[in-house]
């Protein structure tokens, strides 16, 4: 008997100190264990971005947040692809010598990886990039000039064809912030996030392609104390690699539903099964639309973060589990149609409804 695809969504939100995936890839063992027992596996960059490092997962679609809060709500469907001409965005802002690293790391991607770049541009004024944290400690940030992003992002798609776009922006250094010592050490919120989520989400927003974003900083010092889930953003001069080869498979956007002749393959929110995210996260659209949609909500309370909204605040009914590991036992019964109570030694007899 032929089934329609199982698929899960993983969400873990950028920028709010996920104690699971708010450091360097560190939710990607998450994401390849998920990846193993559904069909199709949705999630965004903050989980499949290791700097440096990467894992391919041919089932797993790489969707930047803004889109992914577009699917949620049904407003777009997802359209796998089998590659992206990807272009590159490099933030004015950059020095010469930094700029060249991200451009040898560009080209070591099509040379290794086989990636199919476009010719890049740079912006035509500094990007410049603040960074804000919010009263909740989650960060966020802002840029000074987002016309020119998107006028560079213009000339890539209509120029060069670009069918992703990847930005490379400079960001800040503060190498003796408080805040980047404990995100090093493992225990604080990585202080870039937000503006990275700010960035790309305006290019989708504007574009509705694909895009993602690689902060562009000087390397830090030697730290004996770093921790494992901080060190992938340490190991060279770039965070580009992961965005590059994530951008390459991602999801066309289907934005025109009514001019539309559907294909097979395409995807769309009703065919989500599962939603796993964060138990104190549950606040993000896309949360608020999957709650709607018939999916099991799967909250995993040991992943902690800097929010605290959890799904009984907001009305969802969400299946609480204490850990990932758990989680996948869940999606595993659920796969194979079988129900969480059956696998329980308490199972309750049945009760008769009354007709009146």
């Amino acid at each position: 008997m032929n089934r329609r695809p199982y698929t899960v969504v993983l969400i873990v939100p950028t920028g709010v100190g996920a104690s699971i995936g708010g450091y360097a890839g560190d939710a990607l063992p998450v994401a390849r264990a998920i990846a193993s027992i559904c069909d199709r596996l949705i999630t965004h960059p903050n989980v499949l971005n290791g700097a440096q490092l990467y894992w391919n997962l041919p089932n797993a679609f790489y969707v930047e947040g803004y889109g992914l809060d577009k699917f949620a709500a049904e407003c777009w469907g997802l359209r796998p692809v089998h590659q992206n001409r990807v272009g590159l965005i490099l933030d004015q802002g950059i020095e010469p010598e930094l700029r060249l690293r991200h451009l040898q790391a560009a080209d070591a991607t099509r040379a290794t990886l086989g990636l199919n770049l476009t010719d890049y541009v740079v912006t035509d004024a500094p990007l410049k990039v603040d960074l804000r944290t919010a009263a909740s400690g989650a960060s966020w940030g802002t840029i000074g000039n987002p016309d020119s992003l998107l006028r560079a992002a213009q000339v890539l798609i209509e120029q060069a064809k670009a069918e992703a776009i990847a930005v490379v922006a400079r960001f800040p250094d503060d190498p003796e912030s408080e805040v980047l010592q404990a995100y090093r050490q493992g225990r604080g919120v990585d202080p870039l996030a937000g503006a990275e989520a700010v960035i790309s989400h305006l290019v989708v927003r504007t574009f509705k392609v694909p895009c993602a974003h690689a902060p562009a900083l000087k390397p830090l010092p030697i730290d004996p104390d770093l921790s494992p889930r901080s060190a992938a953003e340490e190991l060279g001069y770039t965070f580009l690699p992961c965005v590059l080869v994530g951008l390459s498979r991602a999801p066309q956007f289907i934005v025109d539903q009514q001019n539309l002749t559907s294909r097979s393959g395409d995807i769309w929110a009703k065919e989500v099964d599962a939603v796993v995210l964060p138990a104190t996260a549950c606040g993000s659209s896309a949360m608020l639309s999957f709650s709607q949609s018939g999916a099991s909500i799967i909250a995993v309370e040991e992943n902690q973060t800097s929010m605290k909204v959890p799904p009984e605040f907001l009305g969802i009914k969400a299946i609480r589990v204490h850990s990932y590991l758990e989680a996948l036992g869940f999606l595993v019964a659920h796969h194979a149609g079988i129900s969480a109570d059956a696998l329980s030694p308490s199972l309750s007899s049945l009760h008769r409804l009354s007709l009146s």
